[in-house]
């Protein structure tokens, strides 16, 4: 540790010499036309029909004078960011020795020493990028901006060009975008708001996470009132006052994810300033009208469970094209301005039962039959550790004998655990990676009731190999770009291969429609208007309930629960949350293909759907009558 503190204050020693060194033997930076601002142009977010739905665009920039910035707001930043800026030259060397000692007993770096001159260099002409030539141009830049403006100038500049989010730049166009108002008029809440995101606009912008922006916030004003900038009754008040903003965002709450999911991709593919100023045409896949019945299905369904069990309440759903993956609509959520985290793309939870069409689908390419009958009685299974572990069916009831395709339609989990043992539980996991699940599988008998992870856009692409005659495709909600210029940069490549064979899929088809056809027999004139397959699922005590399902033209999965993985209750199922939002969805749809393949060399057997027994075609429409293909 002393080898590392004494190699740490000779490398400032050094950085400091060549520091002093280059800005007496090279040309002085001309700070004159740094406000001088390039041609901008936007970029523009397509729909799949080539209309706009978006611009990625920086907000004007309109920059203040230092003596009309509110003096509160000067010592919010003060505070947050650098105590001794009006007193040292540009560089704290206690702050980097202390950030040095810090992170070396956190063996990481958790502490960073930057003034608010570094950080203006680095804003004006420097990436943020973690490099040593990175760090010494901005040391460079720092000194010359100390010895060629005053400090009143320094903070005028850094007020007026830090980031904020959303494309947003400098004090003035926050305070607007906010809260509607001039800076002159931000009380002391609102500019210690404003100080909170300079830590990280991701983090700490009030658009993004205003839940850790009052944090931060409260945190700045405690700071503020321990170096007697404010009375400890200011702060009391200040930090007692909720964060309040006049956002005028364009977009639904719901419709924001899918915005924001397409900025991060194209900034992970162009880079920021390709986005807001490069001009890019981003042509989505998104389709505006289903987007629009997406958000309505599944609004009407979470905002009253909501109001009953809690804003932590929330889910997410997606739907495609069954042979193309292109993405119609997305949900990431119930309200992106309460939470950005995407649970269409980032929330991995267990499938449930909607993972036990991929074991049927294994066991019927081994052979064993839709027809095979299995017993549904009670189990003990030894696990390691002799454990004993007795699994049960959802309804704590056991029904006895019974076909696969009858254990399938009711999600029976006896069944399904004992045709996992009898085919092979490692070979079931391998199996699964041929459906895009890629996650880790456990190797142990609760497979089968689906402990697998997945996201909701990952289970609905495992599912639509069955609507998609056994051919895998990865989905995608962006088309191609093109620059400014209408040449294309970008353009779509999705990845495919056959994950079944066609018999065996139209097979599990004909299995996968039986529920569903019970379903609609019940309510004609309230289905949809193509035929469909589908699968609910569930995890213990209802933490996660799915529903996955197709028409022959869509494909869509819809995921509920609460945030914190905690259970949704015993009395809260699929078939009254997440399957009315896809019912809904797609009832409101018009589909304009409305039959699955079916392999001409299978032929329909009627079989008792208990026994597995043949029965003649006369009996059909008997209720414990099913078709399966051989």
């Amino acid at each position: 540790m002393v080898r590392y503190l004494i190699a740490s204050i000779l490398s400032i020693f050094f950085v400091a010499s060549g520091a002093a060194f280059y800005l007496f033997h090279t040309t002085r930076i001309d700070f004159s036309v740094i406000e001088q601002q390039s041609t901008v142009m936007p970029s523009v977010l397509l729909d799949d029909q080539g209309n706009e739905l978006m611009r990625f665009e920086l907000d004007k920039r309109e920059p203040v004078p230092y003596e009309k910035i509110p003096p509160h707001l000067v010592e919010a930043f003060i505070a947050a960011e650098d105590h001794k800026f009006f007193s040292h030259v540009g560089i704290s060397f206690k702050g980097i020795i202390r950030s040095m000692l810090v992170n070396l007993y956190y063996r990481r770096a958790v502490q960073g020493a930057s003034t608010i001159t570094q950080q203006l260099a680095r804003l004006l002409f420097l990436s943020n990028e973690r490099t040593l030539s990175r760090k010494l141009k901005e040391l460079f830049f720092t000194l010359q901006l100390e010895q060629q403006l005053t400090k009143e100038q320094i903070l005028e500049l850094y007020l007026n060009n830090i980031y904020f989010g959303r494309g947003i730049y400098g004090v003035e166009t926050a305070s607007r975008r906010f809260w509607n108002k001039t800076v002159t008029e931000i009380t002391l809440e609102e500019a210690a708001t404003l100080a909170a995101v300079a830590k990280s606009a991701r983090f700490y912008s009030p658009l993004n996470a205003p839940r850790s922006s009052k944090q931060r916030r409260n945190v700045i004003l405690r700071s503020m009132c321990n170096l007697k900038i404010i009375t400890p009754e200011e702060c009391a008040r200040a930090q007692s006052k909720e964060l309040i903003l006049h956002d005028h965002l364009a977009g639904s709450p719901i419709r924001l994810y899918v915005y924001e999911w397409a900025r991060q991709w194209a900034e992970h593919m162009f880079g920021k300033h390709t986005l807001y100023r490069g001009g890019l045409k981003i042509k989505t896949t998104i389709n505006i009208a289903a987007q629009e019945k997406a958000e309505k299905a599944f609004s009407e369904v979470v905002g009253p469970m909501r109001e009953k069990m809690g804003d932590n309440l929330n889910g997410g759903m997606i739907s495609f094209e069954v042979s193309t993956g292109l993405i119609k609509a997305m949900v990431g959520g119930f309200d992106f301005k309460q939470s950005q985290f995407n649970r269409a793309v980032q929330a991995y939870r267990q499938m449930g039962s909607s993972f036990k069409p991929i074991l049927y689908s294994y066991a019927l390419k081994q052979g064993v039959g839709m027809d095979r009958v299995f017993v549904d009685e009670p189990i003990e299974i030894e696990l390691p550790g002799e454990q004993l572990w007795k699994p049960r069916n959802w309804n704590r009831q056991f029904e006895g004998p019974m076909t696969l395709v009858r254990a399938l339609a009711r999600s029976n989990n006896i069944v399904s655990i004992k045709l996992l043992m009898e085919v092979g539980i490692a070979r079931v996991c391998s199996w699964a990676k041929r459906f895009g699940i890629h996650r880790r599988l456990l190797n142990y008998p609760s497979l089968a009731l689906g402990i697998a992870e997945a996201t909701v856009q990952e289970n609905a692409a495992a599912f639509n190999v069955f609507a998609n005659n056994g051919i895998y495709i990865q989905p995608t909600m962006i088309e191609w770009v093109k620059d400014f210029q209408g040449k294309k940069v970008w353009q779509c490549e999705q990845l495919t291969h056959r994950a079944l064979p066609v018999r065996l899929c139209s097979q599990m088809v004909n299995v996968l429609a039986q529920r569903m056809e019970v379903t609609r027999r019940q309510n004609p004139r309230a289905w949809i208007d193509a035929e469909t397959i589908g699968k609910s699922g569930s995890t213990n005590g209802a933490a996660s309930v799915w529903f996955v399902g197709s028409t022959p033209s869509l494909t869509t999965a819809v995921y509920l629960g609460y945030d914190d993985n905690k259970p949704l209750g015993k009395n809260v199922f699929a078939s009254k949350t997440a399957f009315p939002i896809w019912k809904n969805f797609n009832k409101s749809l018009v589909h304009p293909t409305k039959h699955f393949y079916k392999d001409p060399s299978l032929r329909e057997v009627y079989i008792d759907w208990v026994t597995g027994k043949r029965v003649n075609s006369y009996y059909r429409n008997d209720s414990h009558v099913v078709t399966i293909l051989e």
